[in-house]
């Protein structure tokens, strides 16, 4: 672990408070070894920041053996528990509350540093499972050792080394761990890279982890020296809260999506996770398109408009007929979200279980078209959207709005809230995707 301790030596100031996040598992239990190595060394104060999500029947043992670990080594032990979920993505909400509850501690002991136990095995994962879903060129790099946070940065000490490598250590030095029995089910997106492809790829080159290691600093070097051109672009580009469109399509395409993004961020600041891929492509293809005149709906009751060699982003609703790919996350004109969830127990017309080799992804949300068709489940045979909407009693005046779900063959194989097409998987059959409608 001499290249972590010297990881920390080079990027943590002497006599500073630091946040370690402490879940009890060894990669956590191990960074926290590793700081206390230091403490003296560097005059640190330590605080050990632990979360119970209150969701296995082990946790509370676990977080006993976390305090009394932190405690024994004279370090601060903060907690805190999660009692209630959402019901969609237990891992993302637990991850927002995570950071929460970091963020107050940083706050509260006036600490610059939060330390957390991301290995080359997460990172390897993580870059995967977004090369799967689809995301951006920083997306696509995972995470780094080092992220700049506004009033704080993050260190990863453990990117460079293999979970087996961390057990071990943990074992040679008698590191007490726990491990989460979760983590066995395949239940879970994650799970399932993690049983059955890092394997593979650690058979293929024990060292694979370095590889993507080395990957993921090349793409974010890549990404960070296309934002710094980008930036410069944009003060050009982006003049009076419009976008000049004979300026922008002298640039290159690259450096256009990103000031696209860039564009995106200032109108929705804290609100960006609203936006994804499909939003960036549809402004795209309308300042790009031969409409001097034409717009697009955007979440948060906001359209883009083209006005000849102007775009502006406005606050009013459009009634407009969209078509927009689905990448995990969607928020619709009507200001409902579709979002991939990892686990439910609904079996409501707001959820739908899909087995991707039986429909041609990716999926697309659009309005509904004249004579459109779905086989609805249960029936023998198809049915017209219309005759759907007039027996679930749908106003006219919303039946144009409402999301239809298709496939890139446009096959409609839901209409979110309403009806479930012939595609819908029972619980108890095979199915790897499942999305929400909220």
């Amino acid at each position: 672990m001499k290249e972590a301790l010297n990881f920390l030596r080079k990027n943590i100031q002497k006599n500073s408070n630091v946040v370690v996040a402490v879940s009890g598992g060894p990669d956590s239990m191990v960074l926290f070894s590793l700081v206390l190595k230091l403490k003296k060394e560097l005059n640190l104060n330590i605080i050990g920041a632990h979360v119970n999500h209150k969701h296995r029947l082990a946790s509370e043992n676990e977080a006993k053996m976390v305090q009394k670990y932190i405690e024994e080594n004279n370090a601060v032990f903060e907690y805190m528990e999660i009692n209630e979920y959402t019901d969609d993505n237990f891992h993302e909400y637990a991850r927002m509350k995570r950071y929460e509850f970091f963020a107050k501690c940083l706050n509260k002991y006036q600490a610059s540093v939060l330390l957390t136990a991301h290995h080359g095995d997460d990172l390897i994962e993580t870059i995967l499972m977004r090369l799967v879903r689809g995301s951006s060129l920083k997306g696509y790099a995972g995470f780094s050792a080092i992220t700049e946070k506004e009033n704080y940065k993050m260190l990863r000490p453990l990117i460079t080394y293999t979970k087996e490598e961390i057990i071990s250590y943990a074992k040679d030095n008698n590191i007490p761990y726990a491990i989460d029995e979760s983590n066995k089910e395949d239940v879970y997106t994650r799970n399932r890279f993690r049983h059955h492809i890092l394997p593979f790829l650690k058979k293929e080159d024990e060292n694979v982890h370095q590889k993507f290691y080395k990957f993921s600093k090349l793409l974010l070097s890549y990404s960070n020296y296309i934002d710094e051109i980008a930036h410069s672009k944009l003060n050009d580009i982006y003049k009076g809260a419009e976008i000049d469109i004979l300026k922008f399509k002298q640039e290159n395409n690259v450096i256009q999506r990103r000031v696209i993004e860039l564009f995106l961020e200032k109108y929705y600041g804290d609100d960006l996770m609203l936006i994804n891929d499909g939003h960036t492509k549809a402004i795209y293809d309308l300042i790009m398109s031969n409409k001097s005149n034409a717009f697009i709906n955007l979440p948060d009751n906001k359209i883009a408009k083209k006005e000849y060699n102007k775009l502006k982003i406005t606050k009013e609703l459009a009634k407009e007929k969209y078509n927009l790919e689905f990448s995990g996350y969607l928020v619709l004109p009507n200001n409902h979200v579709l979002k991939e969830i990892e686990k439910s127990s609904d079996i409501s017309n707001n959820i739908i279980r899909l087995n991707s080799k039986e429909i041609k992804m990716p999926l697309y949300v659009r309005t509904r078209k004249n004579g459109d068709k779905m086989f609805v489940k249960g029936l023998n045979g198809s049915k017209k959207i219309k005759d759907i909407f007039i027996d679930e009693k749908i106003n006219l005046d919303n039946r144009d709005s409402l999301p239809v779900v298709t496939d890139s063959n446009d096959e409609i194989i839901w209409l979110p809230g309403i009806k479930k097409s012939k595609f819908d998987k029972q619980k108890s059959e095979n199915y790897d995707i499942i999305i929400k409608y909220l």
